[in-house]
């Protein structure tokens, strides 16, 4: 096994866990809501370029573009979000999963990269006993930076709802 594959398989087991943690009991407009200035919050105090987007069953209840961005961060948050939508996961362990396999998600899915992007920044929003039911996201950062934000402030987020 070499160095690569073991690098994959670690990250793929953290990015799971990630996903299995980071779960809602509920979750509902205000909610999502209050996820998103959670996240324009911390974009701002760290001067951070992000555009962010909550949604929840493809309804966008949440989205904001900070300085720096421009309306390509919109689609590529629209391209990520399609891939969580379709693999259940986030965005980057989707890419990642087809890295570990030694290919990319372009060359293997057989899906129009114009409309999918299986780069890190999009995580799904799951509720625990139901599953995914949306998405939350970022896009503006390198591809881990931006999947590294999101968990981070899920964490923070979901810690002071408990």
């Amino acid at each position: 096994m070499s160095t690569d594959d073991t690098d994959h398989r670690v990250l793929l087991a953290e990015l799971a866990e990630q996903e299995e943690r980071l779960q809602f009991t509920e979750f509902d407009n205000d909610t999502a809501i209050y996820l998103g200035l959670h996240l324009l919050t911390a974009a701002r105090s760290r001067g951070l370029p992000l555009t962010i987007s909550v949604r929840r069953n493809g309804h966008r209840l949440f989205h904001a573009s900070l300085p720096g961005t421009s309306p390509d961060n919109d689609e590529w948050i629209e391209r990520k979000s399609r891939v969580v939508d379709r693999f259940g996961q986030s965005s980057f362990r989707t890419g990642t999963h087809f890295r570990a396999r030694g290919t990319t998600f372009e060359e293997s899915s057989r899906l129009d990269p114009d409309r999918y992007a299986a780069h890190g920044g999009v995580f799904p929003v799951i509720v625990r006993g139901v599953g995914p039911i949306g998405t939350v996201g970022v896009s503006g950062l390198p591809q881990a930076e931006d999947h590294a934000f999101v968990v981070e402030q899920l964490a923070e987020f979901l810690s002071t709802r408990s």
